[in-house]
């Protein structure tokens, strides 16, 4: 936490702020306020605050958004819920919003066109009132008047009626007052005042306003018993008053009959129209927004004792009416609360339909119910299956990764559980799989691992059997090299120091390659340097070995060798060729030039007639040595090493590289035949072991290895 208020830009810019904040604050408190310039900075201080708290706020909502989105189980779950839950939500909200606006306005129609029966009533009992005083002459208007009103109260009980006095002229086409009236107190002794009913909501009123037409009035009042109108301590009640005049143009009264929105009227309008009014708030008259209409027909009661308690989806469905101020007329605004009974409703409806119709009604209606059943049952189905699903799929997940990382550690005998046959069950069995050859390989390639050291040493063995170090021998320039094709070869050479200046050179290819070669090539060089000091010939000494070897070599394997004895002492040097390679004599002089020579022999190692034909083809030759000879012993690794075309190197481009470049070093010349095999095999691999040796005689003893 400190780290992030202190080495951040953002949290030292809302240390820093609300330091200069509470530093502005004591400041202010001491001086009584602050001047104009510290209020900048103080603002200036509440923005820096408010920019490093929104910094935070964002990387908190990035960061626990990425923790929460990093299981794929809530990755699936919230895509669900987003694709389907929510989806279906908002369909069943919007269904339930569309029956709530179709059942609020129709609702609201009823009452309104009930309360507008109403007052139609109470506006021709008025009227026709007022004409039936106007043929008595205007004698016994009291009497009409309470007759009239017994009548109606059967109907409407707390009905009440009022005579009351007017001058005016109703002469114009648009019925409007044209003369004034007279006051109250001068028209109240007058006989044109009387009333009948209880006229327990409101004094009788003893006037009619300006604002009533000439053509009557009926309409929606509210009055209250505890305040005015929209005052806290309101009890607001709904009255229908209707106003009549005679048929006259210059009437001297008129007719007032108010009738109460009582329980027995509310319980009337709901038996007609199945919509219960519950409660009534209005504002007050002077609240009423401008441009809003002056007459309406709308109606309600406050408080009062409901019939019976409704409970529902629509039990207070809220409706806006207009009611007026009898003194003034103007219009206020009420809030009627009611509740719909959608059963009572939809008989209602349906009534006037027939019983064939309402019963294709219920039958459509049933069918929506089952609709709706099945549609939540299969949205609880859909939702417990994608949870299902969505754990399903994520459990194999989670296996998946607590396998990965047991393999990821080390362990690969972890299996995991196959659950199921799907893809995801066969994912498992392919892990499972997997992480079995994975260990499988493992152990091969522990086991390739320790052969190929059990090779490198065998390598090492290998090429410390052959000879270490320069050759140094007077008169003599004595270099070789072997390269096995793999870690352990065939191919074998050696130098035998035999004494009285003599020099036993032996090159040798056991057939095949690798360790059983390189095995018998062990076997080869114990013989020799046994045989060497008993045989000084080579031809005798190729003839023991060969009997030797017979005995104990495979019957699949033979050996090629070509063995020379140089003798410094006598100027000479003689060889026997094994089946081996033929030798390439370069003679020293101004110009060189190269032979190949090849004296006939078989292969060691062949167990045919006890060896007596291998004595009896074997060869054996002397060629006197001169300064500048060179001699080249080689493997068939040398000749027939073969590039990209299957192309063979070849012993007669061995002896003209050799002749072109016979007056170089021995050493010069081995590299410059290794570079040329080299650029001749390009990228082809080395197909079999190379080993060649470079003897050349010197006029002065430099003896290079």
């Amino acid at each position: 936490m400190r780290r992030y208020f202190l080495q951040t830009l953002a949290g030292r810019a809302i240390v820093v702020g609300l330091a200069i904040k509470l530093a502005l604050a004591i400041a202010s408190a001491i001086a009584g306020g602050l001047p104009a310039f510290l209020t900048v900075v103080d603002t200036a201080a509440g923005l820096a605050v408010a920019a490093g708290t929104a910094y935070f706020v964002f990387q908190l909502i990035v960061r626990a958004k990425r923790r929460l989105l990093w299981r794929v189980r809530r990755k699936l779950i919230l895509s669900y819920i987003f694709v389907g839950f929510v989806p279906a939500l908002l369909i069943v909200a919007f269904f339930l919003l569309c029956g709530f606006l179709l059942f609020y306005n129709f609702s609201s129609y009823l009452v309104q066109s009930r309360l507008r029966a109403l007052s139609e009533e109470t506006r021709f009992l008025a009227q026709s009132t007022a004409l039936e005083i106007q043929r008595a002459g205007g004698r016994d208007g009291s009497a009409i008047l309470r007759r009239r009103e017994a009548a109606a109260a059967e109907q409407y009980p707390e009905l009440s009626m009022a005579l009351v006095p007017v001058r005016r002229s109703c002469a114009t086409s648009t019925g409007t007052p044209q003369a004034s009236e007279v006051t109250p107190q001068a028209l109240s002794a007058e006989r044109w005042s009387a009333t009948a009913g209880p006229w327990k909501h409101l004094d009788p009123p003893t006037y009619l306003p300006t604002w009533v037409p000439c053509s009557g009035f009926a309409g929606v009042f509210a009055y209250t018993h505890g305040g005015p109108v929209g005052s806290p301590a309101e009890d607001t009640h709904l009255l229908v008053r209707g106003a009549g005049f005679p048929d006259s143009p210059h009437p001297a009264y008129a007719v007032v009959v108010d009738l109460l929105i009582n329980d027995r009227v509310r319980q009337q309008l709901r038996g007609e129209t199945g919509v219960e009014v519950k409660a009534v708030t209005a504002a007050a008259p002077t609240e009423l927004l401008p441009g809003q209409p002056l007459q309406g027909r709308a109606g309600g009661h406050a408080r009062g004792t409901p019939s019976g308690p409704t409970t529902g989806f629509l039990s207070s469905v809220p409706s806006l009416m207009e009611y007026r101020e009898w003194a003034t007329g103007t219009p206020g605004m009420l809030n009627v609360t009611t509740a719909v009974s959608i059963p009572d409703l939809y008989d209602k409806i349906s009534a006037a339909e027939g019983s064939v119709g309402r019963t294709f009604s219920q039958g459509l209606l049933l069918v929506l119910f089952v609709i709706g059943a099945l549609f939540l049952i299969i949205e609880v189905i859909a939702a417990l299956a994608g949870f299902a699903l969505a754990r399903s799929i994520t459990g194999s997940v989670h296996e998946l990764f607590t396998g990965t990382e047991r393999v990821r550690q080390g362990d690969f005998t972890h299996k995991i559980a196959v659950r199921s046959e799907d893809q995801l069950g066969e994912l498992a069995g392919s892990f499972n799989q997997m992480t079995a050859s994975i260990e499988d390989l493992l152990r091969e390639a522990a086991e390739k691992k320790r052969l190929e050291e059990e090779l490198r040493i065998a390598h090492e063995i290998q090429m410390s059997l052959l000879p270490q170090g320069p050759l140094r021998m007077p008169g003599l320039s004595v270099t070789a090299l072997c390269v096995p094709a793999r870690e352990v070869g065939g191919d074998y050479y050696d130098f035998l120091s035999l004494g009285d200046q003599r020099l036993g050179v032996l090159i040798a290819d056991v057939s095949g390659k690798g360790t059983s070669a390189a095995l018998y090539m062990a076997e080869l060089k114990g013989l020799v340097l046994s045989l060497s000091r008993i045989h000084p010939s080579p031809r005798e000494l190729l003839v023991q070995a060969n009997r030797l070897i017979a005995e104990h070599l495979d019957a699949r394997s033979f050996i090629t060798m070509t063995y020379a004895v140089v003798d410094l002492r006598a100027c000479t040097i003689t060889y026997a060729r094994a089946g081996h390679t033929p030798l390439i004599y370069v003679a020293g002089g101004s110009v060189p030039q190269a032979r190949i020579l090849a004296p006939d022999g078989l292969v060691l190692g062949l167990k045919i007639d006890n060896g007596e034909m291998f004595e009896r083809l074997l060869q054996e030759e002397t060629i006197p040595l001169q300064a500048g000879d060179l001699y080249v012993f080689f493997t068939d690794g040398i000749s027939e090493a073969m590039n990209a075309r299957d192309d063979c190197f070849g012993e007669a481009r061995l002896g003209q590289l050799v002749e072109a470049h016979a007056h170089l070093r021995s050493d010069e010349l081995r590299e410059r035949v290794l570079r040329e095999i080299s650029a001749f095999v390009g990228d082809a691999p080395q197909h079999d072991d190379m080993t060649m040796i470079l003897l050349k005689v010197d006029e002065v003893a430099e003896a290079v290895a």
